[in-house]
């Protein structure tokens, strides 16, 4: 080896080493960055010694898909559950389920019952009365409660809409960017890779409101992004994610749908969701979950209104008796209308008792809530109805507590029972609530899992690892000290052709 390619060796290394030590340097300081892919610098040899010939960004493409398609079921399931859970504190309250219209109709029909043991018992009467007001305001509760959890969906969904939008124009820049470093500085520079982590920044968050695969297109990096379901999100320009949101619900409001590119989102189906990304999962809870819940306390109403009505002598004709509601018919045929099993939309939120039977109790007892064609208790004389009605009269109050537990039909539309009695009825609403989110919560727990793995495996192949930096950089130095050697036995050899000269 002549002194010339020894010394042109020494700074071929000095040059390498430099140029690894600061990437291997920009590696350490951005180990906590999650949104950043590690860098190495690629050593080639040739007939003039090793040199640098590019900077690689690490990329795994077949996990990041992984890891986005995790996102987004891990996202729309997190926020279903959450949902679940909001409605069971609101509508069932805690473990015991103590707000729950269940609990409230059990204390309704021990109050009937006791009621019928002294049906001359005022006292008696009006405790049937309070238990009965007091089981139809944690209905009216539970439907605002329902409405309030849509208008939350709805809210979130209009944030996530904002939100989408913004990413989407963000993506733009950032794609021009990363198309504009590769066409100028090339694939492998330095202001391709920042602008690629920007890009994959951005997907990530994309991920979290909308399922999304990410196509590559050409050898300029471009990319365009599609939902799972194949509609087209971006492709050079974003596409326009449109909304109207609904600022106050009720159980007959019929929610806006979201648009992306001109195509309608669908919403998630079942407890283990089928949704990706939020805005699906906020879909589902605003116009399918609530609804059904919702379809439940109404059917809840129904049945206290049809099994509390009072009938006339003739048993053909009935009206609503303790129990009525905002709209309710005047009258209807036995057999018909409320007696169907068909829901009435919103009945639960506008149930209220019948303002005759709360000024007079002893009505529950002797029937007449809609007037005297309506009276059963048999000491009535129509020829003269001043004459007091016997007091120990029972024969009603036991006719409805064998009512509530005998067996009516219910909407099948409502997702529960289509036969039961109000107690089993009004249970089974809680089971399913309760059987929906326990799927919710095993399928929580399912996604959340799936969602670490692919995100470490992806963390492993493409972030830093500070032991493998670290000792890295401890080869390096070994390099570098290499390259010194070199250049002082060099010296010294000069030194000695120097000192022969003299």
């Amino acid at each position: 080896m002549t002194l010339t390619s020894a010394l042109n060796n020494a700074q071929a290394i000095f040059n390498n080493t430099g140029t690894q030590s600061s990437v291997v340097s920009n590696n350490i300081s951005n180990a906590n960055n999650a949104d950043y892919s590690r860098r190495q610098a690629i050593l080639t040899t040739n007939g003039t010694g090793a040199q640098v010939v590019k900077i690689a960004r690490s990329q795994e493409p077949a996990l990041q898909t992984a890891f986005l398609t995790n996102s987004s079921s891990d996202a729309a399931q997190q926020l279903l559950l959450a949902a679940y859970g909001n409605l069971k504190s609101a509508t069932l309250g805690g473990n015991n389920n103590e707000i729950a219209p269940a609990t409230y109709l059990a204390a309704f029909q021990t109050a009937m019952q006791n009621f019928s043991g002294s049906p001359s018992n005022t006292t008696a009467a009006k405790s049937a009365i309070n238990a009965a007001q007091s089981l139809v305001t944690s209905l009216n509760n539970a439907t605002t409660a329902v409405q309030n959890a849509r208008t939350d969906a709805d809210k979130k969904i209009s944030s996530d809409v904002d939100t989408l939008n913004s990413l989407l124009k963000q993506f733009q820049t950032a794609n021009d960017a990363v198309k504009s470093a590769t066409a100028t500085a090339g694939p492998t520079s330095s202001a391709a890779a920042d602008a690629l982590d920007q890009r994959d920044s951005l997907l990530k968050q994309i991920s979290q409101i909308v399922g999304v695969t990410a196509v590559t297109r050409g050898n300029g990096n471009d990319m365009a992004l599609y939902t799972s379901s194949g509609t087209t999100l971006f492709e050079t320009i974003p596409r326009t994610v449109t909304f109207t949101p609904t600022n106050t619900y009720t159980a007959g409001t019929q929610g806006n749908n979201v648009y992306i590119d001109g195509v309608a989102l669908t919403p998630g189906q079942g407890a283990s969701t089928t949704a990706q990304g939020s805005l699906q999962a906020s879909l589902q809870v605003r116009d399918t979950v609530a609804p059904t819940y919702q379809k439940q306390l109404d059917e809840i109403a129904r049945g206290l209104v049809s099994t509390f009505a009072e009938t006339t002598s003739s048993g053909t004709t009935k009206a609503a008796g303790l129990f009525t509601y905002t709209g309710a018919p005047a009258t209807w045929t036995a057999g018909t209308g409320l007696d169907t099993g068909a829901v009435v939309t919103g009945l639960a939120g506008t149930l209220k008792l019948n303002a005759a039977a709360v000024s007079n109790p002893s009505l529950l007892r002797d029937g007449g809530i809609n007037g005297s064609a309506y009276i059963t208790n048999p000491s009535y004389d129509p020829a003269n109805p001043s004459k007091p009605l016997d007091a120990g009269y029972s024969g009603k109050l036991d006719g409805l507590i064998t009512a509530m537990n005998t067996k009516i039909g219910f909407d099948g539309g409502a997702g529960s029972d289509t036969s039961a009695t109000l107690m089993s009825y009004s249970a089974s609403s809680i089971g399913w609530l309760e059987g929906q989110r326990s799927s919710a919560t095993s399928a929580a727990e399912n996604t959340s899992a799936a969602l670490s793995r692919s995100s470490g495996a992806y963390s492993n192949a493409t972030g830093v690892n500070l032991d493998e930096e670290l000792t890295l950089m401890m080869d390096i130095e070994q390099s570098y000290k290499a390259g010194t050697k070199i250049l002082n036995t060099v010296n010294a050899m000069l030194q000695s052709v120097l000192d022969i000269v003299r």
